[in-house]
């Protein structure tokens, strides 16, 4: 016995069933010890209604999607007839259900493959693995055809960690492993084939295009992508019409809708007309086409590139030239036999639905039967004439894959497989298999596949047109086409009519600082955006900058008045003026902030950061002074401002030397935004790092000085100051990494105004505050008799 009899056999005995209930179409399943779900629109809803009387009449049949589930069937059997067996001891099973092409339908039907997972993870072989399962579990699916369908069964799958594989999705969004871990597809993604598209609008030298797409996961996901290509290159997008995705379900709409498009299409100045949408939208679009006697260039997605019943429409040799992208194409070994054959003597509810529809055509072999997708009976001969070589080989490969990957999987052997735990989806990642003459092996679930070019040539019998592979497109962007057919085209000139109106509506592409308008009728100049000295943020932090001026001169002079008091010597004397003048430096760089940047103005930051090191060095050496005595001389302390703000003079230094902050442009749509960048983080992070260690230093003398006798609680007081700082530098470092835009300079701005009036507020203002209005502790029987107090105090606590 042959193979394709014992395949024939093994479709005669798979428990085939067909419900109507609640409208879920076709189910086909035979059982084994691994089960491989399928999802595929065998019927297409036409139209939704509230209430579906005679569900007939809403559905079409489709023969080719037939014909592929019979595809997925052969390949299985195929592997568990293959000799010597790749998974011995093992069958493979299958449980397939007809989504209609409907998202509703197709969740529901992946419901069902999966509601006998008791677990997430709990994947089993049976204890027995050579007996079947009565409910064994999917661990598999191969499907959707349809990305906005396959978008919703992924989501579903990655919960219990069944692996998904579609033959035909190719939406980009699908690639995103976070959103859907356990996808695969044996087909590219359509990021690849936008770019595909781009390289042949650069190869045939058009500069001009328009786009038609649709409101789904493919039409959407592919126009927008097209449109973000062509907006980084020379050539012009005239318009993009994105079709509704109710688009067929109102007769009045859709002519309304057509009418428009014609009108678009009529008076549009593009070489090539491209149309990212699914078959059925298209096939309504060139009925219109034809019956309006449009001729144009046209570029066809892989949804619709090789439609034998588009292309066999009647009238279609007169819409011009079509040229598209398919997937690599390949036969599948065998299956065309098994189809000429498929209704000898083989007996299933699967083929006699298929019948039902379409019955034996004829014996006579005086009768001539016409070869077409619309075609009232099934012939054999004809049917194995629309096998197609992509879709079919899609589906031939997800089955090759999932063997390999299980035989990796369960180790096995020529004898036998493991018993194993196992999810699938972890080992056919690393499937690096060679099928015919396709090397397959996937990168984030996307296979290392291309295109193949076609070209829709018009058929000698002028039925239809024939579609003709003339090329290649690879992912790594390499395209191949016939170097005659490259210099016919780029030799062909714009009819002389376009080009005496393109005169007045020259399609140009706009400057760098430039964009177009909603009309897609002139550029417009991008407004330059930055933080404006109009700008409310401004005009709060200049005056809250112009305060701190006034404060830090009143305190200077009253500083000055009260120069030999002991406050003044307890807050560190002369160390008291090089603090109020660091401040008065921070207080300065704020004005560097708002305005038109400049280079020279970008340095706010790196000199603050030396500002504020200055004010810390000041407070931690006065600190330093009340540990030895507070009555000690203040040039004693000078060595310790130096010492510390030397270190932090020397990293602004190397930072504005080594890598200046400059200047930088963000371009946005219609937007530049200016802003100070910093070349490198390296210094801005030392530099931060520097001041907390201060800060910290600080706040660990304060705390070790708070138990001396000390009447200006300089200590106390310090330690508060200290806190507040590191509390706003904790606030302030993540949130000016991590903010964009002409704001994100204002925050820095701030925090220099927070830490400045930090300082003044906890350690200058109080001393001020005795100096003027509490004089009777300003003297030197005041610190006398509170030193007095304090060790007696101290004896009586050691006392007790």
């Amino acid at each position: 016995m042959d193979l394709k009899d014992k395949i024939d056999d093994s479709l005669a005995e798979a428990i085939i069933m067909f419900t109507k209930e609640n409208n879920t179409g076709l189910h086909v399943y035979s059982p084994g010890d691994i089960i491989i779900g399928g999802l595929f629109p065998i019927h297409l809803i036409l139209k939704r209604n509230e209430i579906l009387i005679s569900p007939v009449d809403f559905y079409s049949y489709s023969v080719q999607m037939f014909l592929r589930t019979q595809g997925m069937i052969y390949a299985i059997e195929e592997i568990n007839q293959r000799t010597p067996r790749l998974l011995p001891n093992i069958t493979l099973g299958y449980d397939i259900y007809d989504t209609c092409g409907d998202v509703s339908l197709a969740i529901k039907a992946t419901l069902q493959l999966v509601k006998n997972q008791s677990e997430l993870q709990s994947c089993l072989l049976p204890d027995h693995i050579n007996s079947s399962l009565p409910k064994p579990q999917t661990k598999v699916v191969i499907g959707e055809r349809y990305s906005e369908v396959s978008t919703a069964v992924a989501r579903i799958l990655a919960l219990p960690s069944v692996t998904q594989i579609s033959y035909a999705s190719s939406s980009e969004v699908l690639s995103k492993k976070f959103k859907f871990p356990t996808f695969f597809r044996t087909v590219p993604s359509d990021e690849f084939q936008t770019k595909a598209i781009y390289e042949l609008v650069k190869e045939f030298n058009w500069k001009t295009v328009a786009i038609v797409g649709s409101d789904d996961e493919y039409g959407k996901y592919g126009s927008n992508r097209l449109q973000y290509i062509f907006s980084k290159s020379d050539v012009c997008v005239d318009f993009v019409e994105i079709l509704s995705g109710d688009f067929l379900e109102s007769s009045s709409d859709t002519n309304e809708i057509l009418m428009d498009l014609k009108d678009k299409i009529d008076d549009s100045l593009a070489e090539a007309i491209i149309m990212f949408t699914k078959g059925t939208f298209v096939e309504a679009i060139l009925k219109a086409v034809i019956e309006n006697n449009m001729n144009r260039t046209w570029i066809a997605s892989d949804s619709w590139s090789i439609s034998a019943k588009l292309s066999t429409m009647p009238g279609i040799e007169k819409i011009g030239q079509v040229f598209g992208f398919t997937f690599k194409r390949n036969e599948v070994p065998g299956f065309r036999d098994l189809v000429r054959s498929m209704f000898n003597g083989s007996e299933n509810d699967l083929l006699e639905y298929h019948l039902s529809h379409y019955p034996l055509c004829s014996d006579d072999p005086e009768e001539i039967i016409e070869c077409n997708l619309s075609m009232e009976c099934s012939d054999p001969k004809c049917l194995a004439k629309f096998v197609d070589q992509d879709e079919s080989y899609s589906i031939y490969l997800a089955v090759q894959v999932i063997a390999e990957g299980l035989r990796r999987l369960l180790k096995c052997d020529i004898h036998s497989c493991e018993r194993t735990e196992f999810t699938a989806f972890e080992e056919i990642q690393k499937v690096n298999i060679t099928v015919n003459t396709t090397n397959l092996y996937f990168r984030d679930g996307d296979p290392s596949l291309g295109y193949d070019i076609v070209y829709w040539n018009k058929s000698k019998s002028n039925q239809g047109m024939r579609i003709e592979p003339i090329g290649e497109y690879w992912p790594n962007e390499t395209i191949t086409l016939p170097e005659d057919l490259s210099k016919t085209m780029k030799s062909i000139n714009v009819p002389v009519l376009i080009l005496s109106y393109m005169t007045c509506t020259e399609c140009v592409l706009c400057g760098k600082h430039q964009y177009p308008s909603t009309l897609k009728d002139k550029c417009l100049n991008k407004t330059v955006d930055f933080l404006f000295w109009t700008d409310p943020a401004s005009i709060i932090l200049a005056v809250f900058a112009g305060l701190i001026i006034i404060i830090v001169i009143v305190f200077a002079v009253v500083i000055k008045l009260n120069c030999s008091t002991p406050v003044v010597k307890a807050t560190g004397g002369c160390l008291c003026f090089l603090e109020l003048l660091s401040l008065l430096f921070n207080a300065c760089l704020i004005f560097n902030f708002p305005g038109t940047p400049r280079d020279r103005s970008c340095v706010g930051i790196p000199l603050f950061c030396f500002g504020i090191s200055l004010s810390l060095s000041c407070i931690l050496a006065n600190l330093l002074q009340i540990q030895r005595s507070w009555i000690k001389k203040c040039s004693q302390s000078i060595p310790t401002v130096i010492i510390f703000s030397g270190i932090s003079l020397s990293l602004t230094v190397s930072w504005l030397t080594i890598f200046p902050p400059g200047v930088s442009e963000d371009e946005e749509t219609e937007t530049i935004l200016y802003q100070c960048r910093m070349k490198e983080q390296h210094f801005f992070f030392a530099s931060i790092a520097y001041n907390a260690f201060l800060g910290i230093t600080c706040l660990l003398v304060a705390f070790k000085s708070k138990q001396l006798p000390d009447l200006y609680k300089n200590a106390s007081l310090i330690i508060v100051s200290m806190g507040l700082f590191l509390i706003v530098w904790i606030i302030f470092l993540p949130l000016f990494l991590s903010l964009k835009g002409k704001y994100k300079h204002a925050i820095g701005a701030a925090t220099i105004l927070i830490s400045s009036y930090n300082i003044l507020g906890c350690h200058l203002a109080p001393k001020c505050y005795i100096m003027l209005f509490r004089k009777e502790l300003n003297n030197e029987n005041a610190v006398s008799e509170y030193i007095r107090k304090h060790n007696e105090h101290k004896s009586l606590a050691v006392v007790k």
